[in-house]
């Protein structure tokens, strides 16, 4: 019986130690993720991280419009939105560039009318619930850095009531 109550009373201080452990480390591991409340100015705040990856696509099915067209959005890691145009391989368009762009963008979404020209939308979802919309010319030109802020317009605006919040 005495080895076993010494056995449980290790078992204790073993058990308190990581518990212990565990309330002190994640201040010290902080990641700057959503809701982190490290110190922004910590060298830990470099690649600060606003929330997912996310890709959305959209393709004309329009006869003016050449086949396998397809229009891209993707956010990285640090919440910066961009466009890809098929027709403009491997070129990727800063949406920050835009008047009104948000920051800290965690969800895209894409759509096109069916006709040439049209019309491209790209709404962007932020780490804090709110919804931005562009509505971009689509036409024969291919979107690119030269090209993007006339063929936007205004550029994004707020939607509102965002049910997300």
């Amino acid at each position: 019986m005495r080895k076993l109550a010494w056995a449980a009373r290790g078992m204790s201080v073993v058990s308190g130690a990581v518990l212990l452990g565990a309330l002190i480390a994640p201040s010290a591991v902080a990641d700057n993720g959503p809701g982190s409340t490290a110190d922004p100015s910590s060298s830990m705040a470099v690649g600060k991280k606003c929330g997912a990856r996310d890709v959305s696509s959209a393709a004309p099915d329009f006869i003016n419009f050449p086949d396998g067209v397809i229009f891209r959005v993707a956010s990285d890691a640090q919440g910066h939105a961009f466009l890809n145009d098929s027709r403009n391989p491997g070129v990727w368009v800063n949406l920050g560039v835009l008047d009104n762009a948000p920051t800290c963008v965690i969800g895209t979404a894409t759509s096109v009318t069916e006709r040439n020209p049209g019309l491209l939308y790209i709404t962007l979802l932020t780490q804090d619930g709110e919804q931005h919309q562009a509505v971009c010319t689509s036409d024969n030109t291919p979107f690119a850095p030269s090209t993007i802020v006339a063929a936007c317009g205004t550029g994004f605006s707020l939607l509102p009531n965002t049910p997300v919040k």
